[in-house]
């Protein structure tokens, strides 16, 4: 019988492996000898080993650095998802919700990524700028196609992420170039504009502007504050939908507003970040903003497609200056460009393409705008039915009427920081301390629910 190959070969491995084997074993008894006669000393040196890495850790160069505090709304939300309790309502957070409570991603955002998928566009970087076709679409929904300030090219628009990004790249315009002025923020305000000036090393003060007793407006108060600031200072304002009141100056007040504004040769900084969401209507939702235009002010307006689009994850906005020329437009571009190349260097595309790809296709920017009214349709619903459920189980007379007059997303409740516990421990109802609840968050059938626990922390906890 032949010899197989493969068993010759397996035989031929194993006799020229014993040669190898007895080297393995005699360098690993001379490792062992080595090893006893190094005794003590190897095993000091491995202990001295550890105890130095133990000291490399203990002793941190971070060690002096404390640990942040919770975001007060943020947060609001992880304590939510804590929760087991089947009737919890999450109130905290600005997004919106459907009927259904879920995310809800537009149609028309869905057709323009299918477009841009189809077109297959590339990914190469952006300017510092951002997308043109962006910032045109964007000054011009903001301001409208035929304002003068877009038709003299006096407006300097740069992408931005989202309005937060925005706001800190005009916070670093301020700090640079107005060194000694402080910007006013109204009180309340957005929680988050408080920490941006602060980080750009930008001074603010507070205008009031809230009025507890009558949950609504204190106009005089704020056009006092206005007035006694240092001329030349910022003055932060809330285009719509005021977050986190949701309550707004009429339009005559918004004149007395501009009047002061000019007198004390102050410089108006608008926060537009429910443009179309809060009323339904882009045009009427920007007429602060073109109305201080139109008076010929230079002014600051930072804005955001987080809500009236849905784009919340893509940080998309733009900063716009609006100068007194073409050459002074673009001077003030330059600089922001020159602000935004350390921080960020350029700006995301894809949520870009999206507002391009909308509002310069004049069927899907049609039924962007049904899409965006419906949405605010069903806040205004929730509104009034929360309003209808609290007049129908309140005996105590109180006047609710409050909430139908504010507008957008949020409601001021009145509610204190105890009755806002009250809120979170008894009824599960997760909103922030300050007494605002976001109505996106709350669908028909949630209302009376939320009634009732409106009305026992507002009359049974001080």
């Amino acid at each position: 019988m032949a010899s197989s190959p493969i068993l010759s070969l397996a035989s031929s491995t194993a006799s020229s492996a014993l040669p190898c084997r007895r080297r393995f074993l005699h360098n690993l008894k001379a490792t062992s000898n080595q090893m006893t006669f190094l005794g003590n000393d190897h095993i000091n040196s491995k202990s001295f080993f550890r105890t130095s890495m133990s000291v490399a850790v203990e002793n941190s160069k971070f060690t002096d650095i404390t640990m942040a505090p919770p975001d007060p709304i943020l947060g609001v939300s992880e304590a939510f998802r804590a929760d087991t309790n089947e009737m919890k309502l999450n109130l905290g957070v600005g997004a919106y919700r459907t009927e259904d409570l879920q995310p809800y991603v537009l149609n028309v955002v869905k057709k323009a990524e299918t477009l841009m998928l189809e077109w297959a566009e590339n990914k190469e970087y952006l300017p510092i700028e951002g997308l043109a076709a962006f910032n045109k679409a964007t000054a011009e929904l903001l301001f409208g196609t035929e304002n003068p300030v877009i038709l003299q090219q006096r407006v300097a628009t740069v992408q931005g992420l989202s309005g937060t990004g925005s706001l800190r790249l005009a916070a670093a315009l301020i700090e640079r170039y107005f060194p000694s002025s402080k910007v006013l923020i109204s009180s309340p305000t957005w929680g988050n504009h408080k920490n941006i000036f602060n980080d750009a090393r930008v001074p603010w003060s507070e205008y009031r502007y809230y009025d507890p007793k009558t949950v609504g407006l204190d106009f005089d108060g704020m056009i006092s504050d206005i007035k006694a600031a240092p001329e030349g200072s910022f003055v932060l304002l809330h285009g719509c939908a005021h977050n986190p009141t949701g309550i707004d100056p009429t339009p005559e007040q918004w004149e007395i507003i501009a009047d002061v504004i000019q007198e004390k040769n102050h410089i108006p900084f608008f926060d537009v970040a429910y443009q179309g969401f809060a009323s339904g209507s882009l045009d009427k939702d920007a007429s602060s903003v073109r109305m201080f235009a139109a008076r010929g002010l230079e002014l600051l307006i930072a804005q955001s497609y987080s809500k009236n689009l849905g784009l919340y994850a893509e940080r998309i906005g733009a900063i716009n200056v609006v100068c007194s020329s073409s050459d002074v437009a673009h001077r003030v571009k330059s600089q922001l460009k020159r602000l935004a190349r350390p921080m960020y260097s350029n700006p995301p595309i894809h949520g870009a393409r999206i507002v391009a790809n909308i509002v310069g296709n004049s069927d899907l920017f049609s039924e962007w705008k049904e899409e965006m009214a419906s949405m605010a349709g069903r806040i205004k619903s929730v509104r009034k039915k929360l309003y209808d459920s609290l007049c129908a189980k309140d005996n105590s007379g109180k006047d609710w009427s409050f909430i139908l007059k504010q507008i957008g997303m949020f409601s001021f409740t009145g509610l204190n920081k105890a009755q806002s516990d009250n809120m979170t421990n008894k009824w599960h109802v997760y909103m922030t301390k300050d007494g605002r609840i976001s109505l996106a968050g709350l669908s028909s059938a949630n209302c009376e629910y939320l009634a009732d626990a409106i009305i026992d922390s507002y009359h049974n906890v001080s």
